[in-house]
């Protein structure tokens, strides 16, 4: 079983590029689609509105870790896409 050092609040993926979070500069975001009905994209950018980094889509329900760089921003396609700032412990 895996365990997660919990290091920021969840809260709702911005929708945009212009309006992505870094998640207080992690470099591990939690992600979960709180949806049940739709699968979202998710998308990593270097600056809010720049060039994309990578993207992916979440399945409904799933939830991922993902890494990034500190600087990197993220924003999924819907709101229901959850992300909170974590690390790993041993």
């Amino acid at each position: 079983m895996s365990r997660l050092l919990i290091k920021g609040a969840e809260a709702a993926l911005p929708t945009g590029s212009g309006s992505a979070s870094t998640f207080d500069n992690a470099t591990v975001v939690r992600l979960v689609n709180t949806g049940t009905a739709a699968d979202h994209l998710v998308t990593v950018v270097e600056t809010q509105g720049g060039t994309t980094v990578g993207s992916f889509t979440l399945m409904r329900t799933e939830s991922v870790l993902v890494e990034k760089q500190s600087g990197h921003f993220i924003f999924a396609a819907n709101a229901a896409v959850k992300g909170s700032k974590v690390g790993y412990t041993n």
